[in-house]
């Protein structure tokens, strides 16, 4: 999907998950659509790009089809938006490139809440999830939807309502949850994905790249705001942490977002792509 004006430059933005599809980073992202054309896709496995098949898919197939996505729209050296995996996913992209001509150099990441750099800091992501999803708050509020009858007196409202539970861990304030578009992620992408990645450590190859980076990380993400601290040192990046934000800056501390990634943006609007090969 493209948004906004097809004369301005394009930005590429990519979605988390694995598994989920764009949607969820809609309306917010049409910020960036005052400057840029903002390009969005549903990653493969997901949203409007199922598989025809349940073979399993791997990091590997989301590069090459970011790699196609930016031949089939004539983009050289694409500019990257990625928010949580698809952070992460630019990451590994930028790292391919660096060996793999045939992968359109990107010219610059803007690195939303990215997912944990290696296993280590994953663990401890899933060890705060689980925690923060369980607090007595939450679990009282599932066991008062389990027993309202919502379900059978108005299901669309059960749903969004079980929706913002699922999620509320990601969030300072459970309540803003209300405020993010409800999606669903795909278990066997997101599980095949992260598979294939096995015991991951991108650090040592991040200090590789040579292009502009901005991160911006919540310090109350249940990602561990750690792993954007050493990826931004390993990248020599801009990096912002943002007070009262979890995982989910675009809807709890927009203006904080949008401050730092427009300011990225336009300072690198002439870029260099990256030093030859």
């Amino acid at each position: 999907m493209r948004y906004g004006d097809p004369a301005h430059p394009p930005l590429i933005a990519l979605h988390g998950g694995p598994g989920a599809d764009h949607r969820y980073l809609l309306p917010q992202l049409l910020h960036l659509t005052e400057r840029y054309e903002l390009i969005l896709y549903d990653q493969r496995g997901s949203g409007r790009s199922r598989a025809e098949n349940n073979a399993p898919i791997t990091w590997r197939d989301h590069v090459a089809d970011l790699a196609s996505l930016c031949q089939e729209f004539s983009i050289t050296n694409p500019s990257l938006v990625g928010y949580s995996w698809g952070a992460l996913l630019s990451m590994l992209y930028a790292i391919q490139s660096l060996d793999d001509t045939s992968l359109p150099a990107p010219a610059r990441l803007a690195l939303i809440s990215p997912a944990p750099i290696n296993r280590r800091y994953r663990v401890e992501f899933d060890e705060n999830l689980r925690r923060r999803s369980n607090t007595p708050e939450l679990v009282a509020a599932r066991e008062a939807l389990a027993a309202s009858g919502l379900r059978e007196s108005d299901p669309e409202a059960y749903r969004q309502r079980l929706f913002e539970l699922g999620v509320a861990g990601y969030f300072v304030n459970p309540s803003q949850a209300h405020d993010l578009t409800p999606f669903r992620v795909v278990g066997r992408v997101q599980e095949s994905t992260w598979n294939s990645l096995g015991e991951y450590d991108l650090e040592p190859q991040l200090k590789r790249l040579r292009l502009p980076v901005c991160i911006v990380h919540g310090r109350d993400d249940p990602i561990p705001s750690a792993s954007s601290v050493d990826a931004s040192r390993a990248m020599r990046s801009e990096l912002t942490l943002i007070d009262r934000c979890g995982h989910v800056p675009y809807v709890e501390q927009p203006a904080e977002l949008w401050g730092a990634l427009d300011t990225f943006l336009a300072s690198t609007d002439v870029v260099r792509p990256q030093t030859p090969r």
